[in-house]
Formats: C-alpha cells, sequence, structure tokens
C-alpha cells in the first residue's frame, strides 16, 4: 500500500537554512559600510535584514541612503562577498544528504532565496548543488520576501497546489512570505532569526537539524542515514 505524504514540494531559503552563511553576510555588509563611511551597526541588527533582497536590507539598516547610496552599498557589499567567496561557506550538517533523500523519494525541491540570481547560480557554481531543485526564484526577479510572489511563482511553475507545498526557512521573512502565500512553512532554530521571533509566524515547527524535516514531509527518520563527516 502506498504511503499518501502530506507535500508535493518543498521550497527551501538558502542563506542560514542551507548554507551555513549568516556570518559571513554580516562581516561583508559590515566591510560596506566601512568604505561607505557609514555608521557601524551591532552584529545582531545586520543579522535581523538576513532574507531580504540586498536594496531592501540596505535601505532598512541606512534609511540615510538614496538611490545612488543604496547601489554604491551594494557595490561594495558584493565586492567583499564576492571575494569572501574564494573560500565557499559550508552546508549546515546533513543538508546535501537530505536534499538528496527527499529526491530520491519524489519530492520536487525549489529555493526561494534574497540572493541574487548571478549570486545563486555563483554558489551553486562552487556547490554543484543546483541538480537537486526543479526550480528556484531570486529577490532581483521577483519580489524581496516576505512579499508571497516567489512562493506563488515556483507553485505556478512547478504546477502544485498550495496545500502541497511547504516552505523551510530561518527567518521571519521566510515564514511571513510562506503564510502570506497560504503555504505551510517550518523554521530552523539555527539561521539569522532566533527562535522566539520565529514562533509568531506559526510555523508547524521549528526544527534544530535539517535532518530534522524528514518526518515532517512524511518521510521515515529510519529511511535515512546520516553518514560520517
Amino acid at each position: 500500500m502506498s504511503v499518501v505524504r502530506p507535500y508535493d514540494l518543498v521550497i527551501f531559503d538558502w542563506d542560514g537554512t542551507v548554507m551555513d552563511s549568516t556570518g559571513r553576510i554580516v562581516s561583508c555588509m559590515q566591510l560596506a559600510a566601512v568604505d561607505m563611511a557609514l555608521p557601524s551597526l551591532a552584529d545582531s541588527v545586520v543579522c535581523s535584514i538576513i532574507g531580504l533582497g540586498l536594496p531592501e536590507a540596505i535601505a532598512t539598516l541606512y534609511p540615510q541612503l538614496d538611490d545612488a547610496g543604496i547601489v554604491a552599498m551594494r557595490d561594495r557589499y558584493a565586492f567583499h562577498f564576492i571575494a569572501a567567496e574564494q573560500t565557499p561557506s559550508a552546508l549546515y550538517p546533513a543538508a546535501e544528504q537530505v536534499l538528496i533523500h527527499l529526491r530520491e523519494q519524489g519530492l520536487k525541491l525549489a529555493v526561494a532565496t534574497g540572493k541574487s540570481r548571478k549570486g545563486l547560480q555563483r554558489v551553486w557554481g562552487n556547490t554543484g548543488l543546483e541538480r537537486y531543485f526543479d526550480a528556484s526564484r531570486c529577490a532581483d526577479e521577483s519580489h524581496s520576501k516576505p512579499h508571497p510572489a516567489m512562493v506563488l511563482e515556483l507553485l505556478e511553475a512547478m504546477a502544485v497546489p498550495a496545500e502541497r507545498a511547504v516552505v523551510v526557512g530561518d527567518t521571519t521573512y521566510d515564514l511571513e512570505m510562506a503564510r502570506a502565500a497560504r503555504v505551510d512553512r517550518i523554521g530552523v532554530s539555527y539561521g539569522a532569526h532566533p527562535v522566539e521571533q520565529l514562533l509568531p509566524c506559526e510555523p508547524l515547527a521549528v526544527i534544530d537539524r535539517l535532518d530534522h524535516l524528514l518526518p515532517l514531509v512524511g518521510l521515515a527518520a529510519s529511511e535515512f542515514v546520516m553518514e560520517s563527516v
């Protein structure tokens, strides 16, 4: 007898959910602020904007900047981030194995990210992870989170109804995007936003490891063996 699973599509955020890149994002934003002679902000403040599109994040941190200033700050951030990526950020424990297992079990996978398309493709080129995903949307080709557009576009592209999809992310922006699209959502506790900020977004659960996602999408934990790293 076949098992009826709750979802056909899992939509992942990237930074802070699949890839351990939040520290790098914060440090590159701080370096860009120095370049622009802008006031230094606490790391926790910078961390709070992770998940937004880059222009929206910069405008939130430095509302005194005009459009030209936002572009200049974006360029300095990109300069530092690309330089830092000569050493690729690590994936979170079991991330690639979880993606492989979800694919092997017949689930469709997608990414909705605040990264630019160029940035996501660069990361995928460094890691080879693109092959696990059926579709993706980036902030520079859609609306920034928490607007639901990225999720709605992915649902349409994948021909999956909202009730058969779930979003996994580490920020309130991810979870509010999912809620606005009427899609279930699962938070992760190890990313940019603390658990107490995620809970008001009414996630189905907040998980401490990516492999803890498996039973929530209808897969038995016994089917998954995590390799030692």
